[in-house]
């Protein structure tokens, strides 16, 4: 299993220094959420029902972040977890994204969601209603830009003709697409759209989860193609949990350290997090 962690927001350390912290401590990937803003009426409660954590609203530009760490780093994986596509013009988040990989020496992972506060889609002209149709042709429209050299798309939501946009993705035939979603359809639409999934293990019980992980394979076995890969946000500290999770296609786990204002990341809580995953990976080789 490959390790991820996730950066919490502008109060905590910044972002070049968590990036440099990262990689020295031997993480495969960091991850970068995104909320453009979050509307004050706060009418979307926040998924299960928690309340909303403080960081929501001030995470930083994902793009802008992940670019700087680029430059001081040299190994560990860039992602977005999560882009949210739905309220983002893709032709230019194709160029965006494209050149973050080529600047990161292809280490982008574009994690892709539609959102949860419907307040927030508004503001950026999606119906919330049309939210995953809009991610699956946004993201649709992306692969066709990134893999030819006059790109065209005529969808519902999205309808451009023939279009020249480079750079071209470093990673080819594209950066890894991982559509994110904790409902009953989400693996599904990653299945057809994406090529990987991300779920929330904090927001789905965890035998929903396995059922549901176990079923799109299933679906995948039956196209005849390999098994989706599987990325989980809010992994937990649980050794027989990691292994159901490990046997149902999940090849990465990705945990927040939530640092305090300002405060270094725990590498003590990082350093058990990777010894449960590494005793995991002992049970399975055995």
């Amino acid at each position: 299993m490959l390790v991820g962690v996730t950066f919490p927001a502008d109060e905590s350390t910044s972002p070049l220094e968590f990036g440099r912290w990262a990689e020295a401590h031997g993480v495969e990937s960091i991850w970068f959420h995104e909320h453009s803003h979050i509307p004050v009426s706060r009418e979307t409660p926040f998924p299960g029902g928690q309340p909303l954590a403080p960081q929501y609203l001030r995470f930083p530009d994902p793009f802008v972040c992940l670019a700087a760490i680029a430059t001081v780093t040299e190994t560990v994986r860039l992602g977005t977890g999560l882009c949210l596509l739905t309220q983002r013009d893709p032709i230019t988040t194709a160029k965006e994204a494209a050149t973050l990989d080529v600047l990161s020496g292809g280490r982008f992972v574009f994690g892709v969601g539609a959102g949860w506060n419907a307040e927030e889609m508004r503001n950026h002209g999606t119906d919330p209603a049309h939210r995953f149709a809009v991610l699956c042709e946004r993201v649709d429209a992306i692969r066709t830009i990134w893999t030819n050299d006059e790109a065209e798309f005529h969808g519902r939501y999205v309808d451009f003709a023939q279009i020249w946009s480079w750079p071209k993705p470093l990673q080819r035939p594209n950066p890894p697409i991982l559509l994110a979603g904790d409902g009953p359809k989400s693996g599904d639409r990653a299945l057809r759209h994406g090529d990987g999934w991300i779920t929330n293990a904090g927001v789905t019980p965890h035998d929903v989860l396995i059922e549901r992980a176990r079923a799109v394979q299933e679906r995948a076995r039956a196209a005849g193609r390999p098994p989706l890969p599987i990325t989980i946000f809010s992994a937990p500290y649980d050794v027989a949990r990691l292994r159901e999770l490990a046997e149902v296609g999940v090849v990465r786990v990705v945990t927040s350290l939530r640092p305090t204002v300002h405060d270094e990341p725990d590498p003590t809580r990082l350093r058990r997090f990777m010894d449960v995953v590494a005793e995991v990976e002992q049970e399975l080789a055995a």
